[in-house]
């Protein structure tokens, strides 16, 4: 960075950053001493005696006295630094100093430590000294392997070190219940983690002498909703009292539990691994009252020294079974406890002897007694140990050996009289129930027997200052609430679970309604700002010894476990400090925090007790931001006027030449009663830290290169500033304005609401700048760059937030709210608006309220021009062609872009509120709108409406969501999304006219005068296109367009027009009309999704139609055309019917298939053919489950009518003619049996008039016939019995089928005419080619494109390939026709019949469909395969019909193909176009059949071989008999029965590859492969295929006879038949008869006369002489 700098003096950067001052005390005559190094100074941390600095580089000095060093020097001044030459090969990245001891953080986390080590605080095993720095590992014995913790930060205390690891975890090692660490052994050489913070977000740590600190992140939220305990886990007190006082209650939540362990969310206090449960201890039922007079030295175990242990609940239970209810507060530690009842005094419990007291105290703090208390061995019950070492007060208590005492009568005492008590027994009986802690902690002070008193004692500067306690216990009382408990107070008396206690007073004014819904700390902070910027919401916890009160929670006690300190968890602490026994807390709004020992006035206040955090007194407008601690002094770093940092000193004054004076001698030293600003601190330069230990201080500073650093500073500072601004605000402005009763009837709901989002925007804007300052300051004290700054990395984070703030100002102020609020700031402000005027920054006179407030809300936004003014001033520290320049430009410019967009956004607000106030009362209500903006309004006449009346008032209102059309009493509001806006040209009318077109209307404008009406124009264009675009809530909107697009995206609710009243369209639009995609929802829970056209529903489209009667809905998905139902489409009804086919006109209409109830409902039934206005007319099948029945043939009005088919499931077979729904007129009936009847017919299966009828035999009776089919007929007529030689007229007889039913062309014809019609022909074979390519080219772009759309219609991959493919207009369809233009025509059907978007396709499929409807099921009648035949050949002609239209030049039936002079490929048979063999080629004759067979009759051929396979029965069971028998002889036998000459039969046969001789008990060896072959006649579908396989079979014979035999034989007939007969029967094909049949049916006319015919008579005759063969 600073290579671009344009500073001349780079080289000297040793000069110009991170140069050291070092200095002692606060008199005028000090004057700091300048380190002179080589490198600038990063960090230094200050021991007692001795310093540690880190440089840039890495390397790391020391200076002062290290008696621990002894061979090398022992003393070093400060101005004369040396290198640690230990740590040279390692990059440090972070020091630490304790009193006697120093650390270092290596960049990989490494620690090292060097230094003192008697009580192990370097974490080094059997070294008393380290002289150098050393290793230390940090291992977790959780993992295994265990593994290596990585370290962020190290605090050295006396005796003690921390170290806070990456996963945000505090390891302790050393000496001391600073440590944390739940053991009993000290000192402690290896790193342990601190259980008690496990799971906890630990962000900083620091070390006192003898006490810790550390800063938390608050739990977040989810976390800290669990239900929490009302009491502590460990001392079993309750977390919550209360009192209640004759006018109001006191709730008091300030709980401390004397051993620091508080309750955790689980209920238990975490503990280690394999460590045991902390014990709870229960005095015993009959422990006599403890008397006042028992001796402190009373020699013996005490009978009160229970065994008893409850290990389960950990609770400490009362005489009479009662928990006891105690509250912390400071402790009485002398003197006389009075509790005053009812004006009675009663004088209670003085201690015996102060001295004993003291004595304890002074020992309980050593903890050289840790390893005798570990060696002593435990005798049982009566043994009492040694109560004053520290190690005793652990979780690991050892059982049974824990003094308890517990005062009984003070507890009966209490608990009878505190319910009834005022305040004052309050605080008087947490001092008794802290004088029974004190008891169990030190059980000398209660008068239990303990050790004798003349034990050695611990360090001489370890004493109880006992005045101090007693101004303690005077104003820690709940009742004494002072100015920091005044939030506590308010969170008290609204703790959940606690009012069913509460006296009716104090419900009666808690049940007043109150607008403080909203918290004014977001919680969590900003989402998108996560990690990048600092927690502010924070938690002080601390740990160790308390005698000074440096703990902070307001006693004097020890804590063995890190324990919060409540009253700073909402005041977001940055930063804490700790000094050798007092503490310091910086929070970011600049103030500091103080508590702890105060005997050189170090805590910059006066105020007593020390043991609670208080603020120390610094004159208004100084902002600290640094802080360091020493010995007995405190040094801050803060903001004074200008932004040049300056330094405040508090604590002891050090005199030139009396330094070396022992610390307890304080004679000599003078005392600061607040913090004094240091004279010199201008003369050092811009200051960027200060540290504090023993009796020095230290500064970095940096001179200002280029001005880069002062701006630095000075963004720093504006932050800061900034922040303490909003505070200030929030804490004095809109904390008390909540807080008014009178605000909830001064605001309606929707101004709460709006009031509500303003402070709640406030607070995220005030959090994030709190953020923003902390980060800044901690950027200062370290990096001091500019390229981590958040601002510029993420702008989006701010630039939405005041975006967002702005427009809550805006709503709130536009709904009138900050005139509303004007009333109950008056009785708030009234006496006072001297506050409100000095926060707006307003020296106006006699301004009105609510204007002070508009402007007092609005101040944020100068803060934008701060942001950019400061970036800019950054940015002129490099060169203009830089890249950082370019950087700090941009962010620049994005904040003047906001500023200047939210200075027009307020104007706009403004204007829109002023319009309101002026505006007919009655409209306001209804239009009036948080988020509408005025933009212009025509109240000069400046816009008139066409062709009003002459006293018609027509107002126009302009707004950023709608243009108002405002009349006499009514208005109309059209939203702007759905406008459109053209000038109508002028030449012509000499009009400036404007026409405005909105869905349901359209009408224009008159403007005045050119001018107005181009005004008009751009404003409702801009208008309309920030509608669409939110342009409006974004930055400059410079990039306007014009106009906006004609075609958008908008939803509308129609009002007028009578088919879409009240329904809401959602979609794209162009000109006023829904067009393209969209959906409208009417109010009767209709609902269309799919395409528009001129806003009419035009395409695909889905619509759903609840039924009225049914619960259920109607659902159409399908094609529309100009608003209904037009093209194919699938209607599924409420009434469970299923309609799928073509509509027109929202009726049914062409071909479709209805489905009418389930196979298990009333009456299943399937009908499919054609439609004429909703009722099946034309030709069509219908199948009626229930009776069993299928017709098929003609209809009318939905009545069979016409000739038609029916069969039934028990064999029935009628032809002939139906009407008005009967059988009526002339039919056919044939019963299963073959007993036929022919005749008239008058009702269903009523016969009636003439006829004939035939019985199986022959028989028949012709005559006059009446009566229901099989339940009896009359016959009036004559009886014959042909005799025996009448064969001739017998044959006569027989019943030809097929005349009376609808013919094979009538039928299907509304299906191959849609197939034209898609193809754009009026009638078959009338249209245009040209025409028709370009509408199947068309019919596939849109499907595909709807496919794309609605994934619901999926294609496979192949098919999506197929579809580009076919996409394309093939140029086969003009010109002559080659054999190889006739192969890719073949090609491309092939393809388009397997293509559903295809019209052939289309075609193919629906064919498919009515074939498989018509002849499956009932429909398999062995009758109606005479019908299925025809009715396969007139698909193939009238297919081949359409291929002919779409390639004219294709020969037509029949016709040839030229064929080229080589290449004698068949390109006929699709599947055997491989095989080149030398045989006719029927490919070169187009045929109808061997162009669309191979793709028709695969579709087909279930239902057809069905039929076939039904006909030829009783043939195949003769034929399939034979089979059965013959197979059963050897291959020779067989060969022999058939008599196949000698010289055919094989010799010898291929077994596995092997030549095997045949012998007479060979069996299926002979002719195996042609036998295999021939089998194969049964997979294939089309004749060809199937003569393909006949003459494959024809030359594996061959092949096999050719290899005995010479090469030049030649077959005859007469050689070949018996043969091929023993293939034929050994290939054992079971339907023989229907392959033969379905051959000769199908088989191409042309092929009948070749080689393929005479193969063809072969087989069929081997069928018929098997079906004869005698077997004798």
């Amino acid at each position: 960075m600073e290579s671009q700098r344009k500073s001349s003096g780079e080289e000297d950067s040793s000069g110009e950053r991170g140069s050291l001052h070092t200095w002692k005390g606060y008199s005028y005559s000090v004057t700091p001493e300048r380190v002179l190094l080589s490198r600038p100074v990063l960090q230094a941390a200050l021991g007692t005696r001795h310093g540690v600095l880190l440089v840039e580089g890495g390397q790391v000095y020391s200076f002062g006295e290290f008696p621990w060093k002894q061979s090398q020097v022992s003393e070093v001044g400060p101005l004369k630094p040396v290198l640690e030459s230990a740590l040279s090969g390692q990059r440090v990245v972070a020091v630490a100093a304790g009193s006697f001891h120093s650390g270092a953080l290596t960049e990989d986390g490494g620690v090292h430590m060097w230094g003192e080590n008697s009580f192990g605080q370097c974490g080094l095993s059997s070294l008393t000294v380290v002289p150098n720095p050393t290793p230390v590992a940090i291992m977790d014995p959780d993992t295994s392997p265990p593994h290596t913790i990585r370290v962020m930060e190290l605090a050295c205390g006396e005796q003690h070190s921390l170290a806070l690891s990456a996963q945000h975890e505090v390891w302790a090692w050393g000496s001391g219940c600073q440590l944390g660490l739940v053991t009993t052994i000290f000192p402690v050489w290896k790193p342990q983690k601190v259980e008690h913070l496990v799971g906890r977000h630990v962000l900083q740590v620091a070390c006192g002498a003898f006490h810790s600190l550390a800063l938390v992140r608050c739990l977040p939220p989810q976390e800290s909703r669990r239900p929490l305990p009302d009491k502590c886990g460990q001392c079993n007190q309750l977390l919550y009292t209360m009192t209640d006082k004759e006018d109001h209650v006191i709730i008091s939540d300030s709980h401390y539990c004397p051993l620091g362990v508080e309750l955790l969310a689980e209920g238990e206090a975490r503990l280690g691994p394999g460590r045991s449960p902390p014990l709870g201890l229960l005095s015993s039922p009959s422990e006599p009252l403890l008397s006042s007079h028992t001796s402190a030295s009373a020699p013996g175990p005490h009978p009160s020294i229970t065994e008893h242990t409850d290990y389960e609940r950990g609770r400490t239970v009362a005489q009479n079974g009662e928990v006891l209810t105690t509250t912390d507060a400071d402790i009485s530690a002398s003197g006389t406890t009075l509790i005053e009842v009812w004006g009675c005094r009663v004088s209670e419990l003085p201690y015996p002897d102060d001295q004993a007291v003291k004595e304890y105290l002074k020992k309980l703090s050593d903890t050289s007694l840790a390893e005798e208390t570990a060696k002593m061995t435990i005798a049982g019950a009566s043994f009492q140990p040694p109560a004053d070492s520290l190690d005793l007060l652990t979780s690991d208590l050892i059982p049974g050996v824990m003094p308890v005492t517990t005062s009984s009568a003070l507890n009966n005492l209490v608990s009878s009289c505190a319910s009834a008590v005022g305040e004052r027994v309050v605080s008087t009986y947490e001092a008794l129930s802290l004088k029974k802690m004190i008891n169990y902690y030190y059980p000398g002070v209660g008068g239990v027997a303990g050790v004798p008193g003349g034990l050695p004692g611990g360090p001489a500067e370890v004493r109880v200052r006992l005045e101090e306690s007693m101004q303690g216990k005077k104003s820690c009382s709940t009742g004494d609430i002072r100015e920091e408990e005044a939030e506590g107070l308010s969170r008290r008396l609204s703790l959940p679970g606690l009012l069913s206690q509460v006296s009716p007073r104090l419900l009666r004014r808690a049940s007043r309604p109150r607008v403080r819904a909203v918290p004014l700390t977001p919680v969590g902070g900003l989402p998108e700002a996560g990690e990048l910027l600092p927690s502010l919401q924070t938690e002080v916890w601390s740990w160790g010894r308390g005698e000074e009160g440096q703990l902070g929670h307001g006693d004097n006690l020890p804590r063995l476990q890190p324990l919060c300190v409540k009253c700073l968890s909402s005041k977001e602490v940055v930063l804490v400090a700790a000094g050798a026994h007092h503490s310091l807390a910086l929070t970011a709004q600049s103030q500091v925090f103080s508590w702890g020992s105060n005997s050189s006035g170090q805590l910059g206040h006066m105020a007593s007790p020390t043991t609670i955090p208080r603020l120390a007194k610094l004159s208004e407008g100084i902002r600290v931001w640094d802080v360091g601690a020493g010995a007995q002094h405190t040094l801050l770093l803060a903001d004074g006027d200008c932004y040049q940092p300056i330094l405040y000193y508090s604590g002891q004054q050090v005199r030139e030449g009396v330094q070396d004076t022992p610390q307890d001698q304080t004679e000599g030293y003078s005392y600061t009663q607040q913090p004094v600003l240091l004279p010199f601190c201008m003369n050092l330069g811009y200051v960027s830290g200060v540290f504090a230990g023993g009796q020095s201080c230290v500064a970095l500073a940096d001179r200002n290169v280029m001005g880069f650093i002062a701006s630095l500073h000075e963004l720093a500072t504006a932050e800061r500033k900034f922040y303490c601004k909003l505070s200030s605000v929030k804490n004095h402005i809109l904390r008390p304005l909540l807080d008014l009763e009178s605000l909830s009837t001064a605001l309606d709901p929707a101004s709460t609401v709006l009031l509500r989002s303003l402070v709640r925007c406030y607070s995220r804007l005030c959090h994030l700048t709190g953020q923003h300052s902390a980060s800044l300051t901690a950027n200062l004290r370290r990096r001091r760059e500019f390229k981590s700054l958040v601002m510029l990395e993420h702008a989006s984070i701010f630039l939405d937030t005041y975006n967002e703030y702005c427009c809550s100002v805006g709503n709130f102020l536009v709904m009138g709210g900050f005139q509303a609020l004007a009333k109950p700031s008056l009785e708030f402000f009234g006496k006072c608006p001297e506050l409100l005027q000095r926060l707006a920054e307003s020296s106006e006179e006699n301004i009105p309220l609510s204007d002070l407030l508009v402007t007092l809300f609005y101040l944020p936004m100068r803060h934008l021009h701060e942001y950019g003014r400061l970036l800019l001033k950054l940015g002129t520290c490099f060169e203009v062609s830089s890249v950082d320049y370019q950087k700090l430009q941009d962010g620049c410019s994005k904040f003047e872009a906001l500023a200047l967009h939210l200075k027009r956004r307020r104007k706009e607000a403004e204007y829109t509120y002023h319009f309101w106030k002026s505006f007919p009362g009655k409209m306001t209500d209804s239009l009036r709108k948080p988020r509408r903006r005025l933009i212009c309004e025509s109240s000069n006449k400046a816009l008139t409406l066409q062709n009003s009346g002459r006293f018609s008032v027509n107002w126009f209102i302009l707004f950023n969501d709608a243009l108002v059309h405002a009349q006499f009493s009514t208005h109309h509001v059209f939203p702007l999304a759905t406008l459109w806006v053209e000038p109508i040209p002028e030449e012509n009318t000499g009009l400036h006219g404007l026409k405005l077109i909105s869905p349901e209307e359209t009408f224009t404008l008159l403007a005045c005068s050119s001018m107005e009406k181009a005004k008009w124009l751009r404003s409702i264009n801009q208008a309309v296109d920030q509608a669409m675009t939110g342009a409006g809530q974004s930055g400059s909107g410079a990039g306007q367009r014009a106009e906006p697009p004609i075609s958008r995206t908008a939803s509308y609710t129609f009002y007028k027009d009578s088919r879409l009243k009240e329904a809401t369209y959602e979609g794209r639009w162009l000109a006023g009309k829904p067009n393209g995609r969209g959906m409208v929802k009417w109010l009767d829970g209709r609902i269309y999704t799919g395409t528009f056209k001129n806003g009419l529903e035009d395409g695909f489209g889905d619509y759903v139609m609840p039924s009225k009667t049914l619960n259920l809905n109607d659902h159409y998905q399908g094609h529309w055309k100009e608003g209904k139902m037009h093209g194919i489409g699938t209607y599924k009804y409420a009434t469970g019917e299923l309609y799928e086919g073509s509509f027109q006109d929202n009726m049914r209409h062409g071909h479709g298939m209805l489905r009418s109830g389930t196979l298990n409902s009333s009456s299943p039934s399937v009908f499919i053919g054609q439609w004429v206005h909703d009722k099946k007319t034309g030709y069509g099948v219908f199948d009626d489950i229930t009776r069993g029945e299928k017709y098929m043939g003609m209809w009318q009005d939905d009545q069979r009518q016409g000739t038609g088919v029916i069969v039934t499931q028990f064999g029935l077979y009628y032809e002939g003619a139906f009407n008005n729904n009967k059988m009526q007129g002339t039919g056919v009936l044939l019963s299963e049996d073959n007993t036929t009847y022919e005749g008239e017919f008058s009702e269903d299966w009523t016969l009636n008039g003439k006829g004939v009828l035939t019985m199986p035999n022959g028989d028949y009776f012709e005559g006059s016939f009446t009566g229901e089919w099989g339940s009896g007929l009359k016959v009036t007529g004559s009886f014959f019995k042909p005799n025996l030689y009448d064969s001739d007229g017998d044959k006569g007889r027989a019943v030809k089928l097929g005349r009376l039913a609808v013919p094979p062309e009538e039928k299907w014809r509304v299906v191959f005419e849609e197939c034209w019609m898609r193809l754009g022909c009026e009638a078959p074979g009338q249209g245009e080619n040209q025409r028709a390519w370009e509408n199947i080219a068309v019919a596939l772009t849109t499907s595909r494109r709807q496919h794309r759309d609605s994934p619901e219609m999926n294609l496979s991959r192949t098919q999506n390939r197929m579809l580009e493919s076919l996409e394309f207009i093939p140029q086969q369809h003009v010109g002559p026709v080659t054999m190889e233009k006739y192969d890719s025509i073949r090609r491309y059907l092939v393809k388009a019949c397997d293509m559903p978007l295809h019209p052939l396709g289309r075609l193919m499929e629906t064919l498919v469909a009515v074939y498989r409807m018509t002849y499956v099921g009932v429909g398999a009648n062995r009758r109606l395969l005479l019908q299925a035949v025809n009715e396969i050949m007139s698909y193939l002609a009238r297919i081949f019909q359409l291929v002919r239209f779409l390639f004219p030049d294709l020969p037509e039936e029949g016709g040839a193909i030229p064929e080229p002079s080589s290449d004698p490929q068949d390109k006929k048979d699709s599947n055997c176009a491989d095989t080149q063999l030398e045989s006719p080629k029927p490919g070169r004759v187009v045929s109808s059949s061997a162009l669309l067979l191979p793709v028709l009759l695969p579709r087909l051929y279930p239902p057809l071989f069905t039929l076939y396979a039904l006909e030829k029965e009783k043939e195949d069971d003769v034929y399939w008999e034979c089979v059965l028998r013959l197979n059963k002889q050897p291959d020779v036998a067989l060969l022999a029965f058939l008599g196949v000459q000698h010289k055919f039969w094989p010799v010898s046969v291929p077994v596995l590859g092997e030549k095997t001789e045949v012998v007479s008990s060979t069996k299926d060896a002979c002719f195996a492969s042609a036998t295999e072959t021939l089998q194969q006649i049964s997979t294939t579908f089309t004749p060809s295929d199937k003569l393909q396989v006949i003459q494959l079979t024809f030359e594996e014979i061959t092949k096999e006879v050719m290899s005995s035999l010479e090469d030049n034989f030649l077959w005859s007939m007469d050689d070949l038949f018996p043969v091929f007969l023993y293939v034929v029967l050994r290939a054992r094909i079971r339907n023989l008869g229907s392959e033969v049949s379905l051959i000769e049916d199908l088989m191409d006319p042309c092929v009948q006369h070749g080689e393929h015919g005479i193969m063809f008579t072969t087989l069929k005759a081997c069928y018929y002489q098997i079906q004869h063969e005698k077997t004798t």
